[in-house]
């Protein structure tokens, strides 16, 4: 038990912690990047630390997308994919961070050269461990980068349905606002299969985008949580329903700052999703290319708007009770939140 008086950077770090939206090839560490930059310098990844750092200054959504496909080029072989997941379990783990869902593009794996079942492996191999080794439990969500049309949908969801990593929760894409209008239908059927398996359905929505792409993720994919979700406040209507319905929306504050769609963090409308009853959990998305860190966003939006101890505790119940662990897992990681407290 913390004692009253412990300051609130120390109470954040002892604070139970889930993370539900962060991606495998963002995750990676400087180290981990450089690492595999200068084991493939044929890619458009700078080798030297300084570089990197200002390789990772972002002008806009369009220049990180472009930055975050540069880097995932040099994932290559599976034996890259298992030392991506152990450094994401490694640097949550040091934050209390119990458990995560991680996103995975499988098909940009796949365009590589990896088998499906190779990658598979690959991600069983390092969920046992990251558990072994790191003390944290991993789960995988596949997402479909819609930006490679209708084939990705298929071969994502094939990769889902025949060769599942043993962890795999959730099915996702990477932006509804990147989709073009010819493979809406795929996606649909995509969805549908992963779905009909038992994922769950939690696609990106309302990052770059009006509320309209949060509707059609609703309404077309049966989302049961929301990525960013953020534009869904210039729609009263959609407010009401994410409020009585509670659908959970994967916050990612740094992030939205970090490609210009907010701003600046005094102007993100976490506040006001807060104070309308929304469901909101709090991630880091892309945590070493946004400079940020589970924890650093708990001390960003309590330092930028007055969060307090029992307002930190409760994004962190919500991340557990949003996330896809079953009902003792969850009540356990709940139990030492509400201890803390």
């Amino acid at each position: 038990m913390l004692k009253e008086h412990t300051p609130l950077d120390t109470f954040i770090e002892a604070l139970p912690k889930v993370e539900l939206h962060v991606h495998l090839v963002g995750s990676a560490s400087l180290p981990t990047v450089l690492e595999l930059s200068r084991r493939h310098p044929d890619g458009r990844v700078p080798t030297g630390e300084a570089e990197l750092r200002e390789y990772y200054v972002f002008r806009d959504f369009p220049h990180f997308a472009e930055i975050y496909d540069a880097v995932s080029g040099l994932v290559r072989t599976p034996d890259d994919v298992a030392t991506l997941v152990l450094g994401t379990a490694r640097d949550l783990a040091a934050q209390n961070v119990r458990y995560f869902e991680l996103t995975v593009t499988p098909y940009t794996h796949q365009r590589a050269g990896m088998a499906m079942p190779a990658i598979t492996e690959a991600l069983d191999r390092a969920a046992r461990q990251a558990r072994e080794t790191h003390g944290v439990r991993v789960a995988y969500v596949f997402d479909i980068p819609a930006e490679f049309g209708a084939e990705a949908c298929v071969r994502t969801a094939d990769h889902a349905l025949d060769h599942p990593p043993e962890a795999l929760v959730g099915f996702g894409i990477g932006g509804i606002e990147q989709v073009r209008d010819g493979i809406r239908d795929d996606i649909r059927r995509a969805f549908g299969r992963a779905r009909a398996a038992g994922l769950r359905s939690v696609p990106h929505a309302g990052e770059m985008s009006g509320p309209e792409t949060i509707w059609e993720a609703l309404n077309e994919l049966g989302a049961e949580r929301i990525g960013h979700g953020t534009s869904c406040v210039q729609d009263p209507r959609l407010i009401a329903h994410l409020r009585e319905t509670q659908i959970p929306l994967e916050v990612c504050p740094t992030s939205n700052v970090c490609t210009n769609q907010v701003p600046g963090l005094a102007a993100h409308p976490l506040p006001r999703m807060l104070e309308e009853g929304l469901f909101v959990t709090l991630n880091t998305d892309d945590p070493p290319m946004f400079d940020t860190t589970l924890n650093g966003e708990y001390r960003a939006v309590a330092a930028a708007f007055g969060l307090g101890r029992a307002e930190l505790a409760g994004l962190a119940r919500n991340g557990v009770t949003a996330s896809c662990l079953d009902e003792p897992d969850k009540k356990a990681i709940v139990d030492e939140i509400d201890a803390l407290v």
